[in-house]
């Protein structure tokens, strides 16, 4: 059987090597003057696999054994792990209509185009604050539930 010490450092540098994965998405994204469908593809390329790896360890070692944990740090963990999970469905919500309207006026494959992103729907503000809102909040969350993560990895199983 495999110890608790091997999963639990198995765990932290699955979550742990999601960060890269993260940043280089981001800087995708921040990077390009006009987000292509080639673009976003791109971006989603490093995303996805970055929210698999953190994904995996949460569904199969975190959350069957929170119940079993349950006090301070790790309570605290928990809690700011589903905060970024919930801001990164808020993102989802306005993602998915986003892509619907720019694939819709063929702004992926066209992006010469000169037209504003708010003129393409009514609600294109909102769901670009949503992903707004979603995804800085989800890294936010998703940051301080690492950190709180390494803290408690390390008291456990390295220098305790």
């Amino acid at each position: 059987m495999v110890s608790d010490s091997a999963i639990a450092t198995a765990a932290a540098l699955m979550v742990s090597a999601s960060l890269p994965f993260y940043l280089y998405g981001a800087w995708i994204m921040i990077d390009a003057d006009v987000v292509t469908w080639d673009v976003l593809v791109y971006h989603l390329a490093f995303i996805v696999p970055g929210l698999v790896l953190n994904t995996i360890p949460v569904l199969a070692w975190m959350l069957p054994r929170l119940l079993d944990q349950l006090g301070g740090v790790i309570v605290l963990h928990a809690i700011l792990g589903l905060q970024a999970y919930a801001l990164l469905g808020l993102a989802l919500t306005g993602i998915v209509r986003i892509l619907q309207v720019k694939r819709d006026a063929n702004l992926y494959d066209d992006p010469a185009q000169d037209v504003d992103l708010n003129d393409l729907h009514p609600n294109m503000s909102a769901w670009r604050g949503r992903l707004r809102a979603g995804v800085f909040g989800y890294v936010i969350f998703w940051f301080l539930a690492w950190l709180l993560g390494l803290y408690q990895y390390l008291g456990q199983y390295v220098l305790g």
